[in-house]
């Protein structure tokens, strides 16, 4: 399938009918498997959906990162993850210390294909979340073209409880990026995608926007390897610089970080 693709941002959401094959976890037993996702507060002015890779690491979606109105970086100390949240309460609340895009995201670029495999962010808490319930996701392989994957998010009309969607297909896959039938809508930025091996889920992409491909509705996803592999080794290296300079100055341990 290589499908026009018509795409579309989101970091908002409108409501997602019953036909979708959402499955809302409104109880802690529905969620147990998943308390690792969570829902990242922007500023109080809108909200992505992030998971943990690690106890102190959050995979989300660049775009996330920044201010759909004006286009500037969202200060760390206005993004909080909420891991687990579910009616107004949440597993874990922490702040963030550092926030990094992928180093080659523009988010000022138009939407393209392009955009959108480098839409990649990670998220570094003030503190780790260690906790039995709440488990960091392994990252796997990419997905090949047919194979069947599902998605944890939020969504605006669905933001006080995670839903689930157990299956939807890898539709066509495009110089890393993968076309995805799985149903996402605003506020689902940067929701994992899961594949799974031997009955264990593994994160094998992340959600970075909604499209049309020959009239018909499909989400996009960032292929993950090599983009995660280039980001955590920019993240390493400004912590590394952070480290060095620590002597010369005061941390105050709040970063936004654009490479």
């Amino acid at each position: 399938m290589r499908a026009f693709l018509a795409l579309m941002a989101i970091c908002l959401a409108t409501a997602v009918s019953a036909e979708s094959g959402l499955f809302s976890m409104q109880s802690r037993e529905d969620g147990r498997m998943w308390e690792a996702v969570g829902r990242l507060e922007l500023a109080g002015k809108a909200f992505c959906t992030g998971a943990l890779i690690a106890p102190d690491l959050v995979l989300t979606a660049a775009h996330c990162l920044y201010d759909a109105a004006s286009g500037a970086p969202i200060p760390v100390d206005e993004i909080q993850f909420l891991a687990g949240w579910r009616n107004g309460r949440a597993a874990a609340y922490r702040r963030v210390r550092r926030a990094m895009a992928h180093p080659e995201y523009d988010f000022n670029a138009p939407a393209s294909p392009e955009r959108v495999r480098k839409d990649i962010a990670l998220i570094k808490l003030q503190l780790p979340i260690r906790n039995t319930t709440i488990l960091p996701f392994a990252t796997g392989p990419h997905p090949q073209t047919g194979a069947e994957v599902s998605v944890v998010s939020y969504a605006h009309d669905r933001s006080e409880a995670p839903s689930l969607q157990g299956y939807c297909e890898v539709l066509d896959r495009q110089r890393r990026m993968f076309v995805l039938s799985c149903q996402v809508d605003f506020g689902s930025s940067g929701s994992p995608v899961f594949a799974y091996a031997d009955g264990v889920p593994r994160i094998v992409s992340v959600i970075s926007a909604k499209a049309e491909a020959d009239g018909r509705p499909v989400s996009l996803g960032t292929e993950l390897e090599d983009s995660l592999a280039v980001l955590r080794a920019a993240m390493a290296a400004d912590g590394v610089r952070q480290t060095v300079s620590a002597g010369e100055r005061r941390d105050t341990g709040a970063k936004f970080i654009k490479p």
